[in-house]
């Protein structure tokens, strides 16, 4: 009996019994044999340049032949298939084995061979090769649902069978979940991505302070890494709200404090609050800044950017405070430009509000919605789409009803964009309304299809948002647990000295 030395489909072990040119050439020059299959697997749709020509013949199989069968062993059960049946399919890694007369080619084709019991040994999954038997036998290719798609593909790929020898019915089902498990795998990469601490240890390595800058980098990014990390994510977050607080009350002229002259001063009693609260931004941003290993994807990161735009108002508003205190002191006839100064002041003073943006970093649920929208801008660039084409046309169609009313507010189109507008999304704050009979049937349509615009996209949202959160809210919960562990093992270590102490002290 010859048979080879190990029965895995990627190992042969040469013999010094065996030579090359011998009559089964189990050892050849490459003792690792490369995985091979009949075309590109992933491509659902992909097409044989044979395909295009007409059909060969079958092979030539002699007539004591055709009632044969193959004995072929499939990761451990056996199978038998006629050379007539196989040689209806002769582009199939089985149909070229009942058609090849070459020993040495059969061996190509299988993983061993036996020669005692007539057999071709595959080690290859049986419960696909299932699916494949029939296919032989039927001519049709049976998909089942529990499959995955990705390791049917690739055992499919190498018997040499298409996908597209199954039904349409089976066809369209597997597409579907090939489509879904690539979805998933891809918002799984990305989410990894997202998850990821950024620890980066092994870019520290070799680095100008390597050592202080790593350890810095996990006090202001790694909240887990310890005890003074996590107190100063929630002194950020403290920091985050007070600044909020305080940019809210800048506006209420009772917090003012008055001048030596008894008018408004402009500023309130909180601006050293805000002062504290930039000072803690910008050292923490210059902190992450030149601690971190990779500067291209801190600068492209979307919670650094955040961080700038929280910080940079501020600084901007000082810098125009000093410009317009100068520019008054020197040019005081020139009021235009002291007015365009504070104009800009005030959309400084609005900037701030992107400071709440910085809660994303240390919340779950933030940071899932965020993820749902990149995730989803497809979805939600196409309801934008719809709701700008409902707005134009009803607009059209009210004000080409209401135009000729007198005292009408519908003047023009654009002023029933408005209209359209709070209609769209149920609103309806009463300013404008139609007031013909056909008006009202175009206000009617207008709102029915904003009720149905409005529901479209709330399950999708909502399911993506949902398992979004949950994985990462698992994650952190993942990292949190370590990092509880660790804390008890120290108050363990702690209680055990403090116990050790008292004995000794007694």
């Amino acid at each position: 009996m010859f048979r080879r030395l190990s029965l895995f489909p990627s190992c042969k072990i040469p013999s010094e019994l065996e030579s090359k040119d011998s009559l089964f050439p189990f050892a050849q020059d490459n003792v690792v044999r490369q995985w091979n299959s009949f075309g590109d697997i992933y491509d659902l749709y992909n097409e044989d340049e044979d395909d295009e020509k007409p059909p060969d013949p079958q092979p030539h199989i002699p007539s004591p032949m055709k009632h044969r069968a193959l004995n072929i062993n499939v990761g451990g059960k056996s199978y038998q298939i006629t050379y007539k049946m196989a040689a209806r399919f002769p582009k199939s890694r089985i149909g070229q084995l009942a058609a090849c007369t070459d020993p040495g080619g059969k061996l190509d084709l299988c993983d061993d061979y036996v020669v005692k019991d007539d057999e071709y040994f595959f080690d290859r999954d049986p419960d696909v090769f299932n699916s494949i038997f029939n296919f032989y036998r039927t001519g049709v290719l049976w998909i089942r649902d529990e499959l995955c798609p990705r390791n049917f593909l690739e055992e499919i790929g190498y018997w040499g069978v298409r996908v597209k020898m199954a039904h349409r019915c089976c066809r369209i089902a597997f597409e579907e979940r090939s489509d879904e498990l690539e979805e998933q795998l891809k918002v799984q990469r990305e989410l990894e991505a997202e998850l990821e601490i950024e620890e980066h240890e092994e870019d520290f390595e070799g680095m100008f302070l390597g050592q202080a800058r790593k350890k810095i980098w996990n006090l202001m990014e790694n909240p887990v890494s310890s005890i003074p990390a996590k107190l100063i994510a929630v002194f950020s977050s403290i920091c985050v709200l007070a600044s909020l607080v305080s940019m809210t009350l800048d506006t209420v002229e009772e917090m003012e404090y008055l001048t030596p002259t008894g008018e408004l001063s402009g500023k309130t009693y909180l601006a050293h609050i805000e002062t504290v609260c930039v000072s803690f931004f910008t050292a923490e941003y210059l902190l992450r800044l030149i601690s971190t290993p990779q500067l291209a994807s801190f600068a492209k990161s979307a919670l650094n950017i955040v961080d700038l735009l929280a910080i940079l108002p501020q600084y901007l508003q000082l810098a125009l405070e000093w410009f317009a205190s100068d520019n008054y002191g020197k040019h005081v006839a020139d009021m235009n430009t002291v007015g365009r100064i504070g104009q800009v002041l005030r959309v400084m003073r609005l900037l701030r509000i992107f400071r709440i943006l910085k809660l994303a970093r240390h919340s779950t649920g933030l940071r899932a919605f965020g993820f749902t929208l990149r995730q989803c801008y497809q979805q939600v660039g196409c309801l934008l789409l719809f709701i700008v084409l409902g707005i134009f046309i009803f607009s059209a169609m009210v004000y080409s009803a209401e135009h000729d009313m007198p005292n009408t507010n519908f003047t023009s189109i654009p002023h029933a964009w408005w209209w359209a507008t709070v209609s769209i999304s149920t609103v309806g704050y009463g300013d404008m309304y139609p007031e013909t009979l056909l008006g009202r049937i175009f206000a009617f349509g207008c709102i029915s299809f904003g009720i149905i615009l409005n529901g479209l996209p709330i399950s999708m949202l909502f399911n993506k948002f949902s398992d979004y959160y949950a994985k990462l809210k698992a994650h952190e919960d993942s990292v949190e647990l370590g990092f509880k562990r660790k804390l008890r093992l120290k108050q363990r270590t702690q209680r055990r000295l403090a116990e050790c102490c008292c004995v000794d002290g007694s």
